[in-house]
């Protein structure tokens, strides 16, 4: 005896409906996406023209990252674009950068920013797409990639160490460190920080701490202390800076030694004064905190 079971016409239909529903979502979820891509081509062409740039970016990390152990580790970079950050984040899996996130800028930057702070919780290199115009560009990133190991490494602990950082941590102010009126244009202080880098450039050790005790007595003790905070964030940067144009042939950037003086001169100063002091001690060319110590009391 052969049972035949006639199909349940109430249960086919049930399943044919769930079964539409899902294509019809999926189809929706898919036509929503290239809506979306379809309404911004300009932000899809920026990504793809950004990932491809950063291929440059690992090649000349594979030739200077012997300079500095800083050198081995990648950041986030954030592209500004019309008022948005473009953010790329480096996936160790993929072996290169990858887009991760668009989202507006909140506070008005430079067309020209280059910079490092944090995003989202992490430290990040802050650019425009033209800085992988040129070779120098990508020094930057590398520069600002310094900034941000200081960051992860130290910093904070270092700012709560000095009169501004902690005037400006209670105040909520996170600009001090660019505009602090610092008396750039006192005679005196423009004398001994002249003799001061020249002093360096001599390798004359008397004259360096002649001149270093002059600067201490010259300067209140905030603004000794800003000194030396630039000289030892933005200097750094600088001197690793200068060693990787030098191993990439390019001009070493001496922006801030003309005078009149201002803020980048320490920037000068600060890479002058730790070249001279990682000569005397090599454990400061890594130990950056140490290095900020023997740079405030010296």
């Amino acid at each position: 005896m052969v049972l035949i079971l006639k199909p349940d016409k109430g249960r086919k239909m049930s399943f044919l409906k769930h079964h539409y529903s899902i294509i019809f979502s999926f189809l929706l979820i898919l036509f929503s996406f290239r809506f979306i891509y379809s309404q911004n081509p300009s932000d899809e062409k920026l990504i793809q023209d950004c990932i491809h740039s950063t291929v440059k970016l690992f090649e000349i990390q594979e030739q200077v990252k012997d300079i500095h152990p800083f050198l081995k580790k990648l950041h986030p970079i954030a592209i500004v674009e019309n008022g948005q950050f473009f953010i790329f984040d480096y996936d160790s899996a993929k072996g290169g950068y990858t887009f991760t996130k668009k989202q507006p800028v909140p506070f008005p930057v430079s067309s020209n920013i280059q910079a490092s702070f944090p995003i989202n919780g992490r430290s990040s290199c802050v650019v425009t797409r033209k800085i992988f115009d040129s070779m120098y560009g990508y020094v930057t990133i590398l520069h600002e990639f310094i900034h941000c190991t200081q960051a992860e490494l130290c910093e904070s602990g270092l700012r709560d160490k000095i009169i501004l950082g902690r005037e400006g941590k209670k105040n909520m102010d996170a600009m001090w460190e660019l505009n602090h009126p610092f008396p750039y244009d006192n005679p005196e202080f423009i004398e001994n920080y002249a003799d001061f880098m020249k002093a360096l450039d001599e390798n004359d050790k008397d004259m360096i701490v002649h001149c270093r005790m002059q600067l201490r007595k010259i300067l209140d003790q905030a603004d000794f202390e800003y000194m030396v905070w630039q000289e030892w964030k933005e200097g750094f940067a600088r001197f690793i800076e200068n060693r990787l144009q030098k191993r990439l042939n390019l001009n070493i950037n001496t922006y801030g030694s003309e005078k009149p003086y201002n803020r980048v001169t320490f920037y000068v100063g600060g890479s002058k004064l730790i070249e001279y002091l990682v000569r005397e001690n090599s454990e400061l060319f890594v130990n950056i905190e140490l290095l900020f110590d023997r740079m405030m009391n010296m």
